[in-house]
């Protein structure tokens, strides 16, 4: 008999914990960036396939004028002369937001947001990129839109 309840309490606790989720809600986060740094690595044989590009940026809220609340790192690596395929990650105070996807420029994109840390464990959803300023230092608005 103890040995069926224990099983019984066991699968309990499986379902629960299995069933449980630290899924992000549904939201809108609008941010700005400014371009900390950037490094262009050449392929090894000098083609466009397999060249690098690493991104780190200061996030702002525009709301709040010149407070960065958080740091983004991007690594891109070029598929063809235009196209290339991008990670990244968005930190802030209480989490990180992780992206991925193919791009065609740095001006105007869309990518996807596969994951997340504390606050935004779990994350979903899109962030668009749209550049407002290329000098002196490149400016972006980020639109960040989670589905869950």
């Amino acid at each position: 008999m103890r040995s069926k309840l224990a099983s019984a309490t066991v699968l309990t606790a499986a379902v629960v914990v299995g069933t449980a989720s630290g899924s992000t809600p549904p939201a809108q986060i609008r941010i700005t960036d400014v371009q900390a740094s950037y490094r262009y690595i050449p392929s090894s044989d000098g083609s466009p396939v397999g060249a690098l590009e690493i991104v780190r940026q200061r996030l702002y809220n525009p709301r709040i004028s010149g407070k960065q609340i958080g740091h983004a790192d991007l690594v891109c690596t070029y598929l063809d002369a235009q196209a290339r395929t991008c990670t990244g990650t968005y930190a802030f105070p209480k989490g990180s937001l992780v992206v991925d996807g193919v791009i065609q420029s740095r001006l105007l994109y869309e990518i996807a947001i596969v994951g997340g840390t504390g606050l935004y464990d779990n994350a979903r959803g899109s962030l668009t990129v749209t550049s407002t300023a290329l000098r002196p230092k490149r400016r972006e608005v980020l639109l960040f839109r989670l589905v869950g």
